[in-house]
């Protein structure tokens, strides 16, 4: 019997991919992942919580479970970089770096420690094994698929995740949860930054980036519109928390951010989505290749943030290791920091990288 080792949340996915994988035979031991300290402004600590759940959801499983502490190493390895990218104002996307590092890296390290041969989680994700190639793949149910979040694991991570609830609807994973009488059934579904959670997120920022105040102007005409609290706090597009009154001259449009300068601290905005939201190309770094690609140019699908639709998309490799992506259709808001994924066809993902 092989054994696996299930990151437990605390919320119904995981749950459920913890009995499915017992019912295939596996030896299934629970694993809580503690990855942030602190406490909500009640005084609570949600992660006592989330492990409580789990607690009752692995003894009504009668599978054992650990909890284990990776605070320090989400904190070095994800959250300094969320930071660093918010100074250089970017808009990074913390839960790809928290599965590359953190629930495939030292969780995988732990899971070793216990003689498991795989690791699972409940992500909505599809694996397809040939050989010695894993090949990852959208999940059956498109409103929940998270290919996109997995786009930066690595072969060797790969070889040792399965995804248990990857041909199963959202409905179908509560439905089997309700029957089993587990607690977290009706468990409402995480929000927020990977570990950290809902919270007010600029309110949440300030504790860690200082407000620097300067001045909202329009685009094209130089005009001074308003005032922001940190050009780090805004990103492409945003249109709500502007406050933004009515400006002498101006329309009746609304106001998006369409650029953020952050040597000058300037915050540019425009009237109504215009051409300056949009981009038609953009380019990559830290490409990860979750298949090689099919040649120095091709054509496949792509997506710029992870509810986006797939987009008709050509690729091309360049000399430093980059990739230039071009859409058939201009794009809205391209943001610095998040990630492109390259999808085939047939949902196959072929790899990403963060956008320049």
């Amino acid at each position: 019997m092989e054994r696996v080792v299930v990151g437990m949340s605390g919320g119904v996915d995981s749950s459920v991919a913890a009995y499915l994988l017992k019912q295939q035979g596996f030896e299934v031991i629970g694993l809580f992942m503690k990855n942030w300290e602190e406490t909500d402004p009640n005084g609570v600590c949600t992660a006592e919580e989330d492990f409580a759940d789990v607690r009752r959801v692995c003894q009504q499983l009668e599978l054992p479970y650990y909890a284990v502490n990776f605070s320090k190493e989400y904190y070095d390895r994800v959250f300094e970089q969320f930071l660093a990218a918010y100074r250089a104002g970017r808009t990074p996307n913390p839960d790809v770096l928290c599965n590359r590092e953190i629930k495939f890296g030292p969780f995988s390290d732990f899971a070793k420690k216990l003689g498991a041969r795989f690791v699972a989680t409940g992500h909505y994700a599809r694996l397809v094994r040939e050989g010695d190639r894993v090949l990852l793949y959208k999940a059956a149910d498109p409103n929940k698929d998270q290919s996109y979040f997995l786009h930066q694991l690595t072969g060797e991570q790969l070889s040792m995740a399965l995804f248990p609830l990857a041909d199963l609807r959202k409905d179908e994973v509560r439905n089997i949860a309700a029957e089993l009488g587990l607690s977290t059934a009706a468990k409402k579904d995480s929000t927020g930054i990977c570990f950290i959670g809902e919270r007010k997120f600029r309110a949440f920022l300030q504790n860690f980036l200082p407000a620097r105040p300067g001045d909202i102007l329009e685009k094209g005409s130089g005009k001074k519109v308003g005032r922001h609290e940190g050009v780090m706090y805004y990103t492409l597009g945003q249109r709500k928390g502007l406050n933004i009154g009515g400006v002498s001259g101006g329309g009746q449009g609304r106001w998006f951010v369409v650029e953020k300068d952050v040597r000058n601290n300037i915050l540019w905005v425009e009237q109504n989505e215009g051409e300056d939201l949009f981009r038609s190309e953009l380019t990559m770094h830290g490409v990860n290749w979750i298949t090689a690609p099919p040649s120095e140019r091709f054509a496949c699908l792509a997506k710029t943030r992870y509810r986006q639709p797939d987009q008709q998309a050509e690729a091309v490799l360049l000399p430093d290791g980059g990739v230039r992506v071009s859409f058939a259709v201009p794009q809205r808001a391209v943001t610095a920091g998040q990630y492109c994924v390259l999808y085939a066809p047939d949902g196959r993902v072929i790899g990403g990288g963060e956008i320049d």
